[in-house]
């Protein structure tokens, strides 16, 4: 008898037999939903063949041993043979998905190995079935190397799961009984209707036509899977709405699952926390980086317990994620991040303010939405106020046949208009003190601008010690903490004066009588313009002024580019900002000006080449550290303190939790500033690639470097 894995803590050892068929079964059903059973079957029984070798049963046998030999390239050499493409997955299903070219080669080298044609001789001999009844082929959809690349990654995920949980039940299966087992998405509609239920029928005009939206999206559901623009004016309730569209769109078309992605961590957790009223803790996943963790580590409860493992492969109701952590899962290659993406497939994804998907990766990322629904049963829904152009163009190749959801969405702003606008018309300019005396008129005002060193200088002339700061000089503790200081204060009517970066833009829920906003892109604008006047309790029009100021700067990129736009565009006879058709005018002269693909992912995808599109797609700058500080407050304190002390001591598995609690004390320093920074003293490292500030942090403006630039230092 050959074994698989080593003796579980009852003293088995998992018979390989068993595993192979275990992940075969598991891999078949998973690809079934997107008609490729036979190829996750096969993939599944040949991945582990290599280890029938008699090397490799000698490694299981040593407990001493360290490294086993390769066990994986007798059932790549058999999959080469049989489909050819099928081997990129059994070679790389323990360390990744490998580039072409490496692949040839190490297949090469297996070929001239003869342990690999001794462990296929024993498979041949002792797995009957392992090669009968073949007449393995691609699906016919998949005709381009496009195809097949996307095919390659979602087989890949089906078959590394399936690895994964049937190993699981071997060594864990106490654990692998927690999985699975939770709410329907009957059960999660059951629950949406009974809260929709509890809300006023009538009330505000912003209320009624939040209900108009929420109407619109319940009809809108029954109609076929494809592409959906959900295009509703900031605070007109497209968060619940989105969520109704998407379960009854699910049940009425037999989907699994409902999965939201979000731009910015400050919305996710916003969000997410209203799914779960809405739904249940038990139904709603929250997986992101930053997602707070409360328990003990070393006794989770069970409710963390099914945390960690729905994070592992989204096997739950509904997900709540970042477009980060969804895309650059798309374009891994890692086992543990491609695990999930098999259950994207017969899924509603709903991707919200999707005008903030990177410029620089568009096509991609609209390839792989293509894929998606196309050939693998994904309903998206494109949720935002600001609409991009994402239809087929001379610049873009783009989506094709997308619905609106609301009917003639241009009334909606209409009926919405809670503000009103004063641009300067003559290109004049205004310096921060003009500014500032803007907002000290005014007892409640938020101001908006494009970069940190902007806002700082802001400050500096407003000279208001009440005055109140976001931005990510701030770490996330700090920034949620300031944002209940500013919600108390707006509902209590006490003076408010907010300065903020781009982090108070876009989703979150802030109601100010007074916005002024710096000029940058035209999207960016629209956002801002969503914290004033909200929900439409001011007697007349919220005020909104749209200033350039005289020793502003911008950030570079597409962000500098969309800014010049704007400025062009407002001074066009006949502008309005509350047209949705501008949006797209905006939209369409930015995509005319930037790189869409600027790290060439699409040539490389049509090369194989996983291994250097994985390195290539970062939808965030990853050349950071980061940086932990100390905000204001004892408590605060005294908690990085402990934490710190803790990680110091380097407790034998408690590392990631304890780093995972320190995340929100976290700030992302440039890797490049360090050395400064560490020769002046303003930081020290506490573990490889952690560190802590140990220069001033300020009650209001966060982390402060005397001779850097914060734009320069902070991402």
């Amino acid at each position: 008898m050959a074994f698989a894995h080593s003796e579980n803590r009852n003293g088995i050892k998992h018979d390989l037999a068993t595993h192979l068929m275990g992940v075969a079964r598991r891999a078949e059903a998973f690809c079934a939903k997107f008609g490729v059973s036979m190829l996750g079957y096969r993939t599944g029984l040949w991945h582990d063949v290599g280890k029938l070798h008699p090397d490799f049963q000698a490694y299981l046998a040593n407990p001493d041993a360290a490294r086993g030999p390769d066990h994986k390239g007798a059932g790549a050499l058999l999959a080469q043979k049989h489909l050819e493409p099928l081997a990129f997955l059994i070679a790389g299903h323990h360390g990744g998905l490998e580039d072409g070219a490496m692949l040839k080669n190490w297949l090469g080298e297996r070929e001239g190995d003869p342990r690999s044609r001794e462990a296929l001789q024993a498979a041949k001999a002792q797995l009957p079935g392992l090669e009968t009844d073949l007449a393995l082929a691609l699906p016919g959809w998949a005709r381009s190397r496009g195809d097949v690349e996307f095919l390659l990654r979602m087989l890949f995920s089906a078959l590394v799961d399936a690895d994964f949980l049937d190993t699981e039940r071997h060594f864990s299966s106490e654990v692998a009984r927690l999985r699975g087992g939770g709410p329907s998405l009957d059960e999660a509609w059951a629950r949406f209707e009974k809260d929709q239920a509890r809300l006023p029928a009538n009330g505000s005009r912003v209320n009624q036509v939040r209900s108009e939206v929420y109407k619109a999206c319940v009809e809108a559901a029954h109609q076929p899977q494809g592409f959906y623009r959900l295009t509703v004016p900031t605070g007109g309730g497209k968060t619940r709405s989105s969520m109704a569209f998407a379960l009854r769109h699910a049940l009425q078309h037999q989907l699994d699952r409902v999965v939201v992605a979000i731009p910015y961590t400050s919305i996710i957790e916003q969000t997410a926390a209203v799914y779960r009223e809405m739904l249940g803790c038990d139904v709603v996943l929250e997986h992101h980086s930053a997602v707070q963790r409360d328990e003990d580590p070393e006794n989770p409860s069970a409710e963390e317990l099914w945390r960690r493992l729905s994070s592992e492969n989204w096997d739950v109701p509904v997900v709540v994620t970042t477009t980060v952590q969804l895309f650059e899962s798309v374009f891994a290659r890692q086992t543990s991040r491609c695990r999930k993406l098999h259950n994207i497939a017969r899924s509603v994804l709903i991707l919200d303010e999707v005008q903030m998907l990177p410029t620089r990766l568009l096509e991609p990322i609209l390839d792989a939405l293509r894929q998606l629904v196309a050939h693998y049963g994904v309903t998206v829904v494109l949720c935002t106020a600001t609409q991009p152009a994402l239809d087929d163009s001379p610049y873009l190749k783009g989506l094709a046949d997308v619905r609106e959801i609301v009917p003639n969405p241009a009334r909606l702003f209409a009926e919405l208009r809670r503000v009103r606008y004063e641009w300067p018309q003559d290109g004049r300019k205004m310096s921060w003190q003009q500014v500032a005396s803007e907002m000290r008129a005014s007892d409640q005002g938020l101001a908006v601008v494009n970069t940190k060193a902007d806002a700082i200088a802001l400050l500096d002339a407003l000279d208001d010690p009440q005055a109140l700061h976001l931005s990510t000089l701030m770490c996330g503790a700090h920034r949620r903490d300031t944002l209940e200081r500013v919600k108390k204060r707006l509902s209590s009517g006490a003076p408010c004066r907010l300065v903020s970066t781009q982090v108070v833009e876009a989703g979150v829920d802030l109601d100010f009588p007074f916005v002024l906003r710096a000029l940058g892109p035209l999207d960016r604008i629209i956002q801002a313009v969503g914290r004033c006047n909200r929900e439409g309790g001011l007697p007349g029009l919220g005020r909104v002024l749209v200033f350039e100021p005289e020793r502003g700067r911008l950030p570079t990129g597409s962000y500098r580019t969309g800014a010049h736009i704007a400025a062009l565009r407002l001074l066009v006879p006949g502008f309005e900002f509350d047209n949705p058709q501008e949006y797209e005018k905006f939209f369409r002269l930015l995509y005319e000006s930037v790189e869409l693909d600027a790290e060439s992912i699409q040539e490389l995808r049509q090369g194989f080449n996983y291994a250097e599109v994985s390195r290539r797609f970062r939808m965030v700058e990853d050349d950071t550290l980061p940086v932990v500080v100390r905000p204001p407050g004892n408590r605060y304190r005294e908690e990085v303190n402990d934490l710190l002390a803790e990680l110091r001591r380097r407790e034998l598995g408690k590392g990631r939790a304890i780093i995972r609690a320190l995340q929100r004390y976290f700030i992302n320093v440039r890797s490049r500033f360090l050395s400064a920074c560490q020769r002046d003293g303003l930081v020290g490292e506490v573990i490889p690639g952690i560190w802590e500030w140990l220069g001033r942090y300020d009650s209001v403006r966060g982390l402060v470097a005397e001779n850097q630039d914060p734009e320069e230092l902070v991402i």
